[in-house]
């Protein structure tokens, strides 16, 4: 496992809608969030997911950092995608970046960088014993309209015995 976990904006909005950002810190401990991120999950448009994420930035395992330098040039990733690579990046010990964006995901891996996506949360709060089903789960984002890929899912679903 990681020994450091950074995290964009999707895996917090989807996990935030269904409950999920408490496994967070059983999960990993304490998780890093760029200040370009945190702008982009608490724009004080969404009150229902946003009373969450600020309540995980209260508790302390959501931490709030500064945004890295500028460099290298990320230039096919939205800037909080692009801010969390360059903080992975800027440290010498394994990261894990929680994101789901298909691009980021890509140039993370090119990168080096350990990348896992909110369907991957789900299925190690499962794995865990955080949560009775991760299918119920999936059914909660779907109906809050966050899609996630009928075959990542069913491949969560199998590696959680749920098949």
């Amino acid at each position: 496992m990681a020994g450091l976990v950074i995290a964009v904006a999707s895996p917090l909005i989807a996990l935030a809608r269904v409950n999920g950002l408490a496994w967070l810190p059983e999960l990993f401990g304490c998780v890093l969030v760029p200040q370009i991120v945190a702008g982009e999950v608490l724009p004080g448009t969404f009150p229902s997911t946003e009373a969450s994420i600020q309540k995980a930035i209260s508790a302390g395992w959501l931490q709030l950092v500064d945004n890295p330098a500028p460099e290298p040039a990320l230039p096919d990733l939205d800037e909080g995608e692009a801010a969390c690579l360059r903080l992975a990046l800027s440290f010498r010990s394994e990261a894990l970046v929680l994101m789901d964006e298909r691009a980021g995901r890509s140039v993370a891996q090119e990168l080096g960088i350990e990348v896992a996506d909110t369907a991957a949360v789900i299925g190690m709060a499962k794995k865990k014993g955080l949560i009775p089903s991760a299918r119920a789960v999936f059914g909660q984002l779907h109906a809050s309209d966050f899609r996630i890929a009928p075959a990542v899912i069913q491949a969560v679903l199998t590696a959680c015995d749920e098949d």
